[in-house]
């Protein structure tokens, strides 16, 4: 029985590979790719011949029986075009499917946008909220900015360049001018990091064509700044969180983070409900 390895692989520049990654694709039988042309380059640059199948957004369901299969024959690496798979690429239903079949499910950990994004970017790193893309249409796109305006976490986001300038001005009038790391390209020729206000940002590189991957590092609201949740506000929350199951001590400590009510209040506005 074999064991699929989830193999992160560069996101720009080959000698970011690890040497474990190397190793791993060239014993692995098979080698799941989300494209298969694109990862070519990469395993004809390492001379690594083993055979590739194809495993992207709309084959994924399709091809997992294939691939179980090959897992009961040896072990099959899973690689993305670049950086961590399952990480804003296929691979979590894989894993999933491959977890339910009891086969070992294994990272070889390396390159990945928002990690490397975020350790550069000068802002708080202890903790963060990573959420992907977001939402081409502007609508969806300020609807998912205003839910998360008062959490104090870094933000991280993903961007294209033709999408970077109306994502930063939907930033802007929903966060406020908070300051931000635009990183693009990163590890690639062409590697740019720009830090300061979200509207220096905009008036950047609206004075330049964007191009390339962009990864957005944002700061989160500073507690001074977060404003307090009226009691309807709490109640509402409260009544959503002990619908889910959680215990009175669970959402009083995730609301008084949430809402600046003290943990004791808003047990006492739990105990109330009872």
């Amino acid at each position: 029985m074999g064991t699929l390895y989830l193999v992160a692989t560069p996101i720009g520049n080959l000698e970011d590979i690890s040497q474990r990654a190397l190793r791993i694709l060239r014993e692995s039988k098979l080698i799941a790719a989300e494209d298969t042309r694109h990862s070519g380059v990469l395993l004809k640059h390492f001379e690594i011949q083993t055979p590739l199948t194809s495993y992207f957004e709309h084959n994924k369901i399709n091809k997992l029986d294939l691939i179980l299969n090959a897992l009961a024959d040896g072990d099959v690496a899973l690689i993305s075009d670049a950086g961590t798979p399952a990480i804003n690429d296929p691979g979590y239903e894989l894993v999933k499917a491959a977890l339910a079949s009891n086969f070992n499910v294994v990272p070889v950990p390396g390159p990945s946008s928002p990690i490397a994004a975020l350790t550069v970017s000068g802002l708080p790193t202890d903790s963060f909220l990573y959420l992907g893309y977001l939402a081409s249409k502007a609508n969806e796109r300020r609807k998912t900015l205003e839910e998360i305006s008062n959490q104090p976490y870094t933000l991280i986001f993903l961007e294209s360049p033709h999408r970077i300038i109306d994502s930063l001005e939907d930033i802007l009038s929903t966060l406020g001018d908070r300051q931000i790391c635009v990183a693009r390209e990163m590890t690639k020729m062409y590697e740019e990091y720009w830090r300061g206000p979200v509207s220096g940002a905009i008036e950047y590189f609206k004075s330049k064509e964007p191009r390339g991957e962009f990864t957005l590092v944002i700061a989160g609201k500073m507690k001074e700044e977060r404003s307090v949740w009226t009691e309807g506000e709490l109640l509402k929350a409260i009544k959503k969180e002990l619908k889910a199951g959680k215990s009175a001590k669970e959402i009083s400590v995730t609301l008084a983070e949430q809402s600046g009510w003290n943990k004791k209040e808003v047990y006492a506005t739990i105990n109330s409900l009872k």
